[in-house]
This record gives C-alpha cells, structure tokens and sequence, in this order.
C-alpha cells in the first residue's frame, strides 16, 4: 500500500536558512520538494563530479577481490589520498602489463637467434671485426653477400634467412640490418620472470588495498551524497519578499506529522501542514507486510505508482512467484535455491533481503513443482514409491476438450493467464473510480464486465455447469450492460457519437491484443517443459555412462554429470523464469491494469547516519 502523505511549507527568514536546514535533516523524515530542476552552482557541480568518479572506482573496486569487502571504516586515509594511492596502485598493474608484452616481444626477436652472450661479440668487435645482423626471405638472399664478407646463417624459418656479417671493414648489403634487443635470450627470459613476478605482486597489493578501502570509499561518498543532498536543498529555497524570507514546501508521511510539529514550534519559523488536495504529486512511500516487502524492489524496477494509484506489490508478489515457479517447474531445484538463499543469507548479511526472496522463490518452486510432478528432472508421478495421496494433487497428462487432447499444463497456464488478465482489468476499473469517480470509469467497468464475467459464463457453459439457454441470455445481458458502459458513457464529457468511435477503436485495440497477451502466458508452459526435458536428458545421460563404464568409476562419471549438468540448468531456467515473469507483469498486466509507473520515490531530506540505519 501507498503511505499517507501531507504537505509542508515553510517560511524561513534568510539569516535562519541554513541552521534550519540542519534542523529538519536531523529529523530525516521531510522529503523536500524539487523546485529548481536542473539548476547548478559550481559546488553542486565539483561534488556530482565526485560521485561519479567515486561511484567509477568502487564499481572498479569490486572486481579487484573475491573475498568478502573489510566491514570497517578505516580513517587513516582521507578521499582524495584514498583515491590517489589507488590509482597509483592501478597504474603501477598497467604498466607492468605494458611492459611485459614488450619483453616477450623481444624474446620472440631473439628466440631465432640463440642464446649468446654480447659480451663475447663486443670482444670480438674491439678486436677490429664488425657484426652485423640480418633478416630476409630466401628470395632476397643474394650469394654475392658472401663474398663481400663473411656469412654465418644462424637459421632458415618461414622462407626466411637469419644471417650474421662479419667483416674487418663496414659493408653495406641491400638489406637493412635487423636492430637487435640488448639483452640475451637467457636475461630477457629472466627479465620476463622478474617481471612477472612484480606483476603479481602489484596485483596482489592492488586487491588487498580495494578489499580493505572499498568500504571506506563508499562510506565517503554515502557522506559525499549528504552534501549534494544539502546543496540542492539549499537550490530549492525561493526567494520571497525581495530575499528576505525563503519558501519551501516538501512532504511527511502522517505518522510523522507529530514529531514534525515539535521540531518546528521550537524553531522560528512559519510553517503550514496541510492534506494533499487533487493536483498534488506527493513522493511514494511504499508499505506493505513482510512478504509483499520482498518484491517492492520489482515495482521500482518498473517505477514507482503515482499517488492516487494503486500499489501493485500486493499482486505482483504472489503473481511473480507463480510465475516464476511455473517456469522452473522443478520441486529439487526450489529446494536448491532454498538452500542457496539461507547459506548466502549468513555470508552476505548485506544482501539478506535478496536471499529472503531467493528462499521465497524457493519455497514457490519446491511447492508448485511438486504439483507438476517433477523432481531434478523425474516424472514423480509415474514414480511408484511417490504416495498416491500426493499423486492427488499433482496436474500431469492430457486432458480432452472440444474433441483435442491437451496438456494439462498448458490448459492450466492459459487459465493463469485469463485469470491475471481479469484481475488486471478489476484494478483498472478499482483504479479508475477511486482516482476520477464510478461515473467517469465506466468504460473500464464494461470491459471488465465483458470479458470477466462473460469468461465466466461461457466456463460453466462449456462444463455443462448450468444450461445451454440460460449462459447465452446471460451473455447477452452482459453483452449489452458492457456495451453501454463502452459505447456510450466511456467519457461523460464528450460527444455520444465520439464515445461511440472510441469505443469501436478501443474494441479493436482489445481484439487484436487481448488474445496475444493471454498467449504470452504459454511461455510459462514452454519454459517449464523444456528446463524439466533438459533436466531429464542429464538423468538419462548419467546413467547411460554408469551403465558404459560400470562400476565406482562408472557412479562418480555420473554424478560429476548431474551435479554439473543440473547447476547448468537450474542456473538457466532461474535466468529465463525471473525475466519472463517480469515481463508478463511489466506488459501485459500494467498494460490491461493502467499502470503507469510515473510516481516520485520518497527521499527524505537526512543525514548520512540516518540513511545507514
């Protein structure tokens, strides 16, 4: 549900501005209205530029350890050394990387040559003699080099000749001389190592030092965040009565109205707490239970309901779980990820509201696919050791309808889809009434009528639940109430000729699109069907190996098969059933239910260890 919100405002004589500010960001409660959007001052601008360079490094930072990050906040260090000696560190990795290439460049260079000492060619040059190195192709080697001077060929490889000249005077050959490292094969190999063993060195120091000042940095830019908090705060005072009293307006939620009034009437300044009204945008605030809580990080993925909306957490909780079991589908892998969450849930106290829905998804998927009758893979329902009371319960086979024969899983899935398509409808409709009146929310009504109760008829119809001639009177009736509401009083305030052309261009809108989103639904069907296949051909190939190699071997090859082929599958089918599901309730449920998404997050205006509480 969406918190209840009032409005503020307040006059605030200039010389008081800034004290007052401290005042209400110790209260961490007023959520301060943007007035000046866009408007920057040269501090506001050198601290986002910060942010962003923080925010750079510490994403950089994360992918320097494995381990888990240093909880403790060390001071040693301020920002700006923090940073510098990082990128010092950094640097330092880079040119290693730099310099290495280089040095097996060379390595390479002198691998055709040997390994010989330039000590002895520099005796043998003091001795009068000139040395010098070449490099052509056969093509290019001429026999008249040889008799210009002496010629040693060290090599032949790739069509090329590697030679040396050696001569009592300068000789030039058409041929440029190949400039040579100065270093031997054997101290370059040794430089290579020397290198590389500072290479890793460096990058050792460069983990240990983000392992150790990760925390510390976001800790200076959650601080950092607070200033540019207080310098648009400040931006969003208007000036009144030529500057010398300032106007700002911002919103509570009302269980914090009482310690709002205290802090105020203890301050000197004018204030006003007053209902929102019809034309107000207050932030959103979401509230809702422990389960619901879980997925309110989904709504804000998509965006927050504006105020007068409703809050689709509720529904999305249990829908999104659904869903998402329906496209695991497998009873084993739920309590794999139950497991998971609950292990990850202590080694990563910060992230234990994502493990709680991990552990939630889990407890989903063991539950419903136990109804689907699967189990890492194996059909359970044809399995004789399962109980038949259990077998009661599961949905596996054909079922005959009209004369075909379908899977019972794929009827249950379309049938999921009708249902979440009505419910999107109602909320419409619900939606509607409360935001602009029943009056003016009689199209949705009609639309609601129409398909969900004429689903419903025609359902007992088709089961033979109630007579051939009483469903269709009642579908005409129905037909006729909803084509009112959709023909002729969709907007009050228009033209009954107009209502009627909206009317026939929202029913084509509704043909060519409400039986493609009810479609949309067999994914959940398709996904299940193939994760459990695919499980199922691990099984098989598995023991089709331990039947090959027999045995203690022959076991261990298949076990190795199934633990790595399941973790392949699981992490697979997590993939595709986390964002199918989101997707059928970003488009297709926000889509028929109006949801809009367009509401302003709740950020109250606090300190720095307020928001860390």
């Amino acid at each position: 549900m969406i918190t209840k919100m009032k409005k503020l405002t307040f006059l605030i004589y200039h010389k008081d501005y800034e004290s007052f500010l401290d005042k209400i960001r110790e209260l961490g409660v007023i959520h301060v209205q943007e007035r000046q959007a866009g408007v920057m001052n040269d501090d506001l601008q050198s601290n986002l530029f910060l942010h962003n360079q923080y925010k750079d490094i510490l994403k950089e930072m994360s992918f320097q350890f494995k381990d888990k990050a240093d909880e403790q906040v060390y001071t040693d260090l301020s920002a700006e050394e923090l940073i510098s000696q990082y990128n010092n560190l950094v640097g330092n990795v880079q040119t290693l990387n730099q310099r290495i290439p280089a040095v097996e460049k060379e390595i390479g260079e002198m691998g055709v040559w040997g390994d010989f000492s330039w000590d002895d060619l520099r005796k043998i040059e003091k001795a009068g003699y000139f040395i010098q190195f070449y490099n052509c192709t056969e093509r290019e080697y001429q026999k008249e080099w040889e008799e210009k001077c002496d010629v040693v060929q060290i090599t032949k490889a790739a069509g090329h000749v590697f030679f040396i000249t050696i001569s009592k005077e300068q000789v030039t050959l058409d041929i440029e001389p190949v400039a040579m490292p100065k270093l031997s094969l054997s101290e370059l190999q040794q430089k290579k190592n020397e290198l590389l063993e500072t290479q890793a060195s460096a990058k050792e120091e460069l983990q240990e030092f983000c392992r150790k000042y990760s925390n510390t940095l976001e800790h200076y830019d959650k601080y950092l965040q607070g200033d540019i908090d207080l310098i648009k705060v400040r931006l969003d005072g208007e000036p009144q009565a030529e500057g010398s009293v300032l106007l700002m307006e911002g919103w509570i939620p009302v269980n914090c109205e009482e310690a709002v009034r205290k802090t105020l009437d203890e301050s000197s300044v004018y204030y006003e707490i007053r209902e929102t009204v019809k034309g107000d945008n207050p932030p959103i605030k979401l509230k809702n239970n422990w389960f619901n809580k879980l997925y309110e990080v989904l709504t804000g993925m998509y965006g927050m309901p504006e105020y007068t909306e409703f809050d689709p957490t509720p529904l999305i909780a249990p829908f999104f779980s659904l869903f998402f079991a329906f496209c695991l589908g497998d009873a084993g892998y739920g309590l794999v990820l139950i497991a998971l969450g609950m292990i990850l849930k202590k080694k990563m106290p910060n992230m234990r509201g994502m493990m709680n829905l991990v552990i939630s998804l889990g407890i989903f998927t063991a539950v419903f696919g136990t109804v689907l009758g699967t189990f890492f893979g194996v059909n359970i329902y044809e399995a004789t050791w399962v109980p038949e009371g259990l077998k009661s319960f599961m949905i596996s086979g054909k079922v005959n309808i009209a004369g075909g024969t379908y899977d019972k899983q794929m009827i249950l899935a379309l049938g999921i889809g009708v249902f979440h398509t009505i419910v999107a409808m109602l909320i419409k409709a619900l939606v509607q009434t409360g935001r602009f009146g029943f009056k003016n929310a009689l199209g949705a009504w009609g639309w609601f009528l129409l398909v969900g109760f004429g689903t419903i008829i025609a359902t007992f119809m088709f089961l033979n639940l109630i007579p051939e001639n009483i469903s269709k009177w009642a579908l005409i009736a129905i037909g006729g109430v909803a084509a009112i509401g959709i023909y002729l009083l969709n907007d009050l305030h228009r033209n009954v000729f107009v209502n009627i052309g909206a009317g026939v261009w929202d029913t084509y809108n509704m043909a060519t699109g409400l039986m493609g989103d009810i479609l949309s639904y067999m994914r959940l069907y398709a996904l299940g069907l193939a994760g459990g296949m695919l499980g199922g051909v691990f099984n098989s190939l598995g023991l089709m190996v331990q039947d090959s190699v027999g045995g203690i071997p022959g076991w261990v090859v298949c076990c190795i098969i199934l633990v790595l082929g399941h973790a392949f599958n699981i992490a697979m089918s997590c993939i595709s059933a986390f964002v199918h599901p989101l997707r059928l309730n970003f488009v297709e449920y926000f889509k028929n239910s109006g949801y809009e998404g367009t509401g302003v997050t709740y950020n109250p205006f606090t300190t720095v260890e307020n928001k860390n509480k």
